[in-house]
């Protein structure tokens, strides 16, 4: 049968980007294909928010049928942090009859080369950008994200990182010569030497992608399109709580791939039955070559430990941290900082959560500022940020699941409570659990500081940590980010010498800095193509999101030499 989509129909279509992509990649300059604003998708029709609203409504209490081998039954069981049920069953895998299926597919696609399949892969996300608003609702009702991060993040930054994966995985593929080369070497007067050498990215063979829970395509997307990229078919195994926005990518690409004339079991799903913890009888199967993991420091750990046989690339738990030494715009920092630790209700892994400031106080541009009055005015800043409840359900989103609630309200028992979480009605989700962020303040000269300090509390809380000077404040920074790791740090000062100490640590230490933002950029947010998300080089990953380090070891590359 004649495919619908040639390769080179593929490739001459997305050719272009790919090669924009690539560009992006060196230059680090600001560029997407993914327009971010909802309205760019249309305001009426099947792919304007709308239509994705409808096309989300027509899902639940359906059958999420994928057509794929092994399923020996269903399951499903989310419920959205909205309070309301989803409803949808998917496909439940016998993996000793789907794993067998999708390593027989991995030959031909090894074989296709890594333009076409880096052009497959642009269709495959393509495909997903035209529903960016069917994906926007799955995204919100599993992870509890407002409607418009949910709709970005969630969609074309999700993407992007995507795409960023899929360049870099071409640019290292192609490093060496696609054709056949002739290896001469003079023997003097005797007749050279003389050889044809050809070489080939092989895969490493499947790759099992683990869904979170707060992030399931932005977290997602960047293992899934580097493995697929670089020839490894792709088993995806949801969180069981946010299944369905890995579903719909699963049943795109598998849609994609069979119009291709491509086996579409080389992106399948494993969906688990409540309790079954598949994830970790799967990560130790033999056929499991690569894992991309987000969650939990003690799973990411047991995956490092346990899954030998696999490349394991783990994104883990962390605390992020501030420093506070002084500023030239209070009020820009406050606002800065005041979203930074909303946004989501905290449920962010760069989220910051240990802010260090001097007992003594900070200089700004409003004056000398004690410890207290910074406290105090952060305080006041979130409220503010937060104080009318519409304005609030759309930054804040909802409570992601019971354990965020569970630590938030044991906030109090930490320390002194500066600012306190409150409940938030939600004009469309009267069954969310919606909440501001507390702010608790601590003292860092106490040991019982310590526990809270180096332990991280995801979600909306944060601790104001009162520290002798900005040089003991340098000095708890990298031993937080030593013994604990970070995703971010910040810190805001103007004195160029402090400036030089944050500096010299987060490149000691290996973590990704930002100082003295007051605008629109905050610290928990990265852009794709120019910012590295972790740094793989402390304990809270393993792995930056994007570099060659995360796609080389998806292949080697093998060579085959003949006699010329």
């Amino acid at each position: 049968m004649t495919p619908a989509l040639t390769a080179r129909q593929l490739i001459d279509k997305h050719r272009p980007t790919l090669d924009q992509a690539l560009r992006a990649i060196r230059t680090r300059e600001h560029w997407s294909p993914h327009p971010e604003h909802p309205k760019a998708y249309g305001e009426d029709g099947s792919l304007s928010a709308d239509g994705g609203q409808a096309a989300f409504d027509a899902l639940r209490g359906t059958r999420f049928e994928l057509d794929q081998p092994g399923t020996d039954g269903w399951t499903g069981g989310e419920i959205s942090p909205y309070g309301i049920e989803l409803g949808i069953e998917y496909p439940h895998a016998d993996v000793d009859v789907l794993l067998p299926a999708m390593r027989a597919a991995l030959p031909e696609w090894r074989d296709a080369g890594p333009e076409a399949r880096a052009a497959l892969c642009l269709e495959i996300l393509a495909r997903i950008n035209a529903r960016t608003h069917a994906f926007a609702r799955a995204v919100m009702h599993t992870s509890g994200q407002a409607y418009l991060m949910a709709m970005q993040a969630g969609g074309p930054h999700a993407q992007d990182r995507g795409l960023e994966a899929v360049a870099y995985a071409y640019a290292e593929q192609t490093r060496t010569p696609a054709a056949a080369v002739r290896w001469t070497k003079p023997q003097g007067k005797r007749d050279p030497l003389e050889l044809t050498k050809e070489f080939t990215a092989v895969p490493r063979g499947i790759a099992l992608a683990i869904g979170c829970n707060t992030f399931p395509t932005w977290n997602g997307y960047p293992g899934l399109f580097a493995s697929l990229a670089t020839g490894n078919p792709v088993l995806v195994k949801p969180h069981p709580r946010a299944v369905l926005p890995l579903a719909l990518t699963v049943r795109l690409a598998r849609e994609t791939l069979a119009e291709a004339g491509f086996d579409p079991n080389l992106v399948a799903l494993a969906a688990e039955h409540p309790g079954e913890g598949i994830a970790k009888t799967l990560a130790v199967r033999e056929e499991i070559r690569v894992i991309d993991y987000t969650g939990s420091t003690a799973f990411g750990e047991w995956l490092e430990a346990h899954a030998r046989q696999a490349q394991v690339f783990t994104e883990k738990a962390g605390v992020n941290t501030i420093v506070i030494d002084s500023t030239d715009d209070y009020r820009g920092m406050l606002g800065n900082l005041a979203f930074s630790l909303s946004l989501y209700s905290g449920q962010m892994c760069t989220t910051p959560q240990n802010l260090l400031i001097p007992r003594d106080g900070i200089d700004t541009d409003a004056g000398r500022k004690s410890y207290d009055e910074v406290v105090a005015d952060l305080a006041a800043a979130i409220d503010k940020l937060l104080g009318d409840d519409a304005r609030a359900t759309a930054l804040l989103g909802a409570l992601v699941n019971s354990d965020v609630a569970a630590r938030l309200d044991g906030a109090p028992a930490l320390g002194e409570v500066a600012l306190a979480s409150r409940a938030v009605e939600h004009p469309e989700f009267p069954g969310a659990t919606v909440r501001t962020p507390a702010l608790v303040t601590l003292d860092g000269a106490k040991p019982e500081a310590e526990s809270a300090c180096l332990s991280e509390c995801f979600g909306p809380v944060s601790f104001a940590i009162a520290v002798d000077s900005t040089a003991d404040a340098v000095t708890l920074l990298r031993r937080t980010l030593r013994t604990k790791g970070a995703m971010t740090v910040g810190a805001y000062t103007t004195d160029a010498e402090v400036e030089r100490l944050v500096e010299d640590a987060c490149l000691e230490e290996c973590a990704q800095l930002s100082l003295n933002l007051t605008g629109g950029v905050y610290v928990n947010q990265t852009a794709a193509f120019s910012d590295f998300h972790g740094s793989g080089g402390n304990p809270s990953a393993n792995a930056t999101l994007c570099d060659a380090a995360f796609v080389t070891p998806r292949f080697r590359t093998i060579e085959v030499r003949r006699q010329a």
